[in-house]
């Protein structure tokens, strides 16, 4: 007769299970599957590769799609109700998920799909994960200065075509034209070309092209990247708290055990004097 109940039997398992998800050694097996997973993937879509090694890289493949869908089932198993709390299972979840998803019929397009696969490699590399999460975090204040950067294209937009449109009807003849136009300019991409073809009749266009790139390209953009590059601090500081915090929580949890220890051995003695 087991003198243990089913219920308590079963949770050294989980825990033993949840441990061996975390070990470290099992993470850099995992991020080894993704990237060999998405190397054979790739070679799919050379015919010399599928010729010759195709049956190899379909093996592999499935291997691969395995191994994903046993981990993510034991993590499901260890974490329970908590696995649907993490964003980032429910991201490995749907990966896996169109993965299984049969590649024939209707559904034969989800077969290109499965390069997304390599993309677990963001939730199985913790400093991937942190600057993804760093980069959601900084949305609100990227969303600002985008829209700071959207209306100081949209006016000089409207200047340039009110300017230059017709001096280079290619380039400000019309709003949308002139928008696309700025946005080339932003981007460094043969704006000399165009602020020549505009001086050639308006020599002094050079400070509109100057001013806007200045506070485009070195205003804006710097105050986006700023925004990200605090936003990912504040992640790493926020890593670093929860990691002691964890520290914190193990300590107490076996200065917990240990004075159980102790208060048991207390009482074994107790009663051992008391039947004495």
């Amino acid at each position: 007769m087991n003198p243990h109940p089913s219920g308590i039997d079963q949770v050294p398992v989980r825990e033993r299970t949840r441990r061996f998800l975390e070990s470290s050694l099992l993470q850099r097996a995992v991020v080894a599957v993704i990237v060999i997973n998405a190397i054979t993937i790739g070679c799919e879509t050379s015919s010399y590769l599928v010729d010759h090694v195709g049956g190899l890289l379909h093996v592999v493949d499935r291997i691969a799609l395995a191994v994903f869908a046993v981990e993510l089932a034991a993590r499901l198993y260890a974490y329970r109700g908590a696995f649907f709390r993490d964003p980032w299972n429910w991201f490995d979840t749907i990966i896996v998920g169109v993965a299984l998803v049969p590649t024939s019929g209707p559904t034969s397009i989800l077969r290109t799909l499965r390069i997304l696969r390599a993309l677990r490699l963001v939730s199985a590399v913790p400093s991937m994960r942190n600057v993804v999460n760093a980069l959601l975090s900084a949305i609100p204040g990227m969303l600002s200065i985008v829209g700071l950067l959207v209306l100081v294209m949209y006016v000089s937009a409207v200047l340039a075509t009110q300017l230059f449109g017709g001096i280079a009807p290619e380039y400000f003849g019309e709003l949308p034209t002139s928008l696309f136009t700025l946005f080339q300019v932003m981007t460094g991409e043969a704006w000399p070309d165009i602020a020549e073809r505009v001086m050639g009749r308006e020599p002094w266009a050079w400070v509109f092209f100057v001013g806007y790139i200045l506070m485009t390209t070195f205003v804006v953009l710097n105050l986006l990247i700023a925004v990200v590059v605090n936003a990912m601090d504040d992640q790493n500081t926020s890593t670093e708290e929860q990691r002691t915090e964890d520290r914190l929580a193990a300590i107490a949890e076996d200065l917990a055990r240990l004075h159980a220890k102790i208060d048991t051995m207390h009482s074994s003695r107790k009663d051992h004097h008391t039947a004495l």
